[in-house]
């Protein structure tokens, strides 16, 4: 039996390339990150508190995902890592915020920072804050989630605008802003209505809590959900 003839490469034959160790795993870390970037532009991204603003809901040392769906698509305007933008804040498929919603968003004093507060007013809303006691269209808020570490004493005046506000209603297209801890957040009540195309996204777990001046894990906030909390439209406000 004839074996067969080996192969000849012909000239019009074209060698096969093989790609280099190096040029392998730069392409697989390029392509990690534009999935990395897409995650954190359409997905989700994940935000660390560094201030007591919304204690005891959200904790100094707490890590959280946030949803950058839930209110729309988001069209990424700015150079990854930088805060130049392109053009304006777009959102596709919009969707507002609910009252109780905790989100964060662009501050509105200085963009390149990002704040997280609660939503207590959606367009249309009358806020008004009487010695620390929040009324959303005239009907007493129930808030559990709120701590008061400086409550009014009576007989004293109350400090404005922390502790008295409003009457004001939220106008078209925007928001009001409230930390849980009430005497120390900076939210609407010093900087007014929040633009809702400055929303990036609703939190809505803890994934990671770390005890920074006791420099320990908190084991019992892992995977505690932001969204459980009863909204405050179904508490007393009204729709």
């Amino acid at each position: 039996m004839a074996n067969n003839p080996e192969k000849v490469l012909k000239p019009t034959d074209k060698p096969v390339k093989h790609k280099s160790v190096a040029r392998e795993y730069i392409e697989a870390i390029i392509f990690a990150l534009i999935i990395a970037l897409l995650i954190r532009s359409f997905i989700v991204q994940a935000f660390k508190i560094p201030s007591g603003s919304m204690k005891n809901t959200l904790l100094i040392g707490d890590h959280i995902l946030v949803s950058k769906f839930s209110y729309g698509i988001h069209i990424p305007n700015e150079i990854p890592f930088t805060n130049i933008k392109l053009f304006p804040d777009i959102r596709l498929l919009p969707k507002d915020p609910n009252r109780g919603d905790i989100i964060v968003f662009k501050f509105p004093k200085d963009e390149s920072r990002d704040f997280i507060k609660r939503v207590v007013g959606v367009p249309g809303d009358k806020i008004q804050l009487i010695r620390q006691k929040l009324y959303v269209n005239d009907i007493l808020a129930d808030e559990p989630y709120t701590i008061h570490l400086d409550p009014a004493v009576p007989g004293s005046k109350p400090i404005s605008p922390r502790d008295d506000f409003g009457p004001i209603l939220v106008p078209p297209g925007h928001l009001f802003m409230m930390g849980d801890n009430r005497e120390n957040s900076q939210d609407s009540r010093f900087w007014l209505f929040l633009d809702i195309n400055k929303v990036k996204g609703r939190a809505f777990v803890i994934y990671w809590s770390w005890d920074r001046e006791n420099s320990w894990f908190r084991s019992e906030r892992l995977g505690r959900s932001l969204q459980d909390d009863t909204p405050i439209a179904a508490i007393k406000a009204g729709g």
